[in-house]
């Protein structure tokens, strides 16, 4: 009985802490958003000033260049008529006409400084909104999470209190938070920030081709930038998504899984089919929740595991009931054997008994793999 008492206790304790550091995460994707938005102010009120100085070279700039235009052409009518002036005057207007290009050189010089300056802040920008945007996103899907996280979690202490593999299931969900963790920094390390790197190396290039004057090369570049752009983008997203749709909230369980099997099939180059029977009517949030985290480790785990050609997701809402089945026509495994693959199908079990429902696994190497469950829900 002490022994069942530490153990939840244990368990309570790896629970908590998770969700502090879920929290903590929090707390700082919220501080670089707001050091973002700090920044952004300032540069854009840089970039304001600096528009404005532009403008105010450009004005210089076309008033002097009608002066030097001028003092040019006195200077050509001097040289003309060099003996009808005295050494003084003809001193005089080589000096005005040097000092006038002088001046309009050095001013066309801090206008280029300027625009450069300006195309830099530009850029900064765009990135600052990209990154004030993406802390916006983690830090309301965490918002999400962790009420799920707190509640989702305490059910699974209660209900495995008493079981034989107690410890081995508290172990198990350390090294699955471990391992998400790994998979999310290496898809963000092997996309996203690859990509970053990639762009500010090609920034560079941009910059250099803008220094010597190729224009068709530095558009090309700035092609590439914003075609990386655009897929690191949509990485990022993919990975947000995975945590928790928000569509999952706002348009129901029909939608969002249709939604995910599609970007999973275009994501992954599989034939990846949705099937759906019944009433897509919105249904109580565990009930969602439950369909869509099955469905979820089910797909994933057909699609790491089976080397099958075709996966099927079928779901049905019945007037009294909830059924789930996905199927592979891959190389199947045995449901009995206790390997560190299954557990995902104890997770999704504990899932489905909590509503009360059944999970049923069929897998042989003829036939592929089926998992089917059945939900009552009124």
């Amino acid at each position: 009985m002490m022994e069942s008492k530490g153990s939840k206790k244990a368990l309570d304790n790896i629970i908590d802490e998770m969700i502090e550091v879920v929290e903590n995460s929090k707390h700082e994707i919220f501080n670089i958003g707001e050091e973002a938005r700090d920044e952004y102010s300032r540069l854009k009120n840089e970039l304001d000033e600096i528009k404005v100085k532009i403008i105010d070279h450009i004005d210089q700039s076309d008033k002097l260049e009608k002066k030097v235009k001028l003092s040019r052409q006195r200077l050509s009518e001097v040289s003309k008529n060099f003996d009808r002036y005295t050494e003084f005057e003809i001193q005089e207007v080589y000096e005005k006409t040097h000092k006038l290009q002088t001046d309009y050189a050095i001013l066309q010089q801090d206008e280029l400084i300027l625009r450069e300056r300006r195309d830099e802040l530009e850029r900064r920008l765009i990135s600052l909104d990209q990154t004030i945007e993406r802390a916006e996103n983690l830090a309301n899907k965490i918002s999400v999470v962790l009420p799920y996280l707190h509640d989702d979690f305490r059910q699974v202490n209660e209900m495995i209190e008493n079981a034989k593999e107690k410890q081995r299931f508290s172990l198990k969900i350390i090294q699955a938070q471990e391992d998400e963790r790994r998979r999310i920094s290496r898809e963000i390390h092997d996309g996203p920030a690859q990509m970053l790197a990639n762009i500010l190396l090609r920034s560079e290039l941009v910059d250099r081709a803008v220094r010597e004057q190729t224009v068709d090369q530095a558009l090309k570049e700035i092609q590439s930038i914003r075609k990386m752009l655009r897929s690191s983008l949509r990485e990022v997203r993919r990975i947000i998504y995975d945590l928790r749709p928000m569509a999952l909230d706002d348009l129901g369980i029909v939608p969002t899984i249709r939604k995910y099997v599609t970007t999973t099939a275009e994501y992954t180059n599989l034939d990846i089919e949705f099937i759906t029977l019944g009433d897509e009517k919105r249904l109580e949030q565990e009930y969602e929740v439950t369909l869509f985290r099955v469905m979820q480790e089910s797909l994933q785990n057909a699609i790491k595991h089976s080397e099958g050609s075709k996966i099927v997701v079928r779901l049905e809402i019945g007037e009294s009931f909830l059924s789930l089945m996905v199927t592979d026509d891959g190389k199947g495994f045995d449901p009995e054997q206790k390997k560190d693959k299954t557990f995902g199908l104890v997770g999704m079990k504990e899932r489905v008994e909590m509503l009360k429902g059944k999970l049923l696994v069929e897998s042989s190497s003829e036939k592929g793999t089926r998992i089917y469950i059945n939900i009552p829900y009124e």
